[in-house]
């Protein structure tokens, strides 16, 4: 696969996840090594990953994300067309995100009380490159992954059950696992809403 092939084809992936193919450890770790490669701000690093495949903590948290999706889907306008499809597949992931073979948290450690003013940019932004890195990686060797952040309607009870300390945020929850199907190709998108020196 050439990079750009790479970057154009790397989709989210929640209906054709494999749910009985295991995933080696060994193989997360290696995406995710590649991952921190990422750029951080000041070089910082503040990331963390919880790699979660203990089956009863995997079905804990798929719960917590169940009932935020369907909440979440709840109070969402009836669709039609590509957003249909997409409600879908995330009602889809909703009830079975506990029995992804491996789900990767990725999180942020702070050494500096939580912003207060808003100005959050700078500390994501030293952790969702590295996530979608992971992403890239896992889409290279086989495995599909999906960006989602539905489960933040429970950090609190999320972080307390996987024991993390009260200086860690977490940023995003990567459901893991082989893909069935080779469908993969460039998406639809909107024309590009390029501005050139002035909006």
């Amino acid at each position: 696969m050439t990079p750009d092939e790479l970057l154009t084809t790397t989709r989210s992936v929640r209906k054709r996840l494999d749910l009985t193919r295991p995933v080696p450890l060994e193989v997360v770790r290696e995406c995710l090594e590649i991952a921190v490669q990422a750029p951080s701000g000041s070089n910082s690093q503040p990331w963390h990953w919880i790699v979660i495949s203990d089956p009863d903590l995997r079905a804990q948290v798929g719960d917590y994300y169940r009932r935020s999706t369907e909440r979440y889907l709840a109070a969402k306008a009836p669709a039609d067309g590509a957003q249909r499809r997409i409600r879908d597949s995330a009602a889809y992931l909703g009830e079975h995100m506990g029995e992804v073979p491996v789900l990767v948290l990725g999180c942020i450690e702070l050494d500096v009380p939580w912003p207060a003013d808003g100005s959050q940019a700078g500390l994501w932004g030293s952790l969702l490159p590295a996530a979608w890195s992971y992403m890239l990686a896992c889409r290279s060797r086989g495995l599909g992954t999906a960006w989602t952040t539905l489960h933040l309607r429970y950090e609190k009870e999320v972080a307390e059950l996987l024991g993390l300390p009260g200086n860690v945020r977490q940023g995003v929850l990567i459901p893991t696992a082989y893909y069935t199907g080779e469908t993969f190709r460039p998406a639809p998108r909107r024309v590009l809403p390029l501005h050139e020196n002035r909006w």
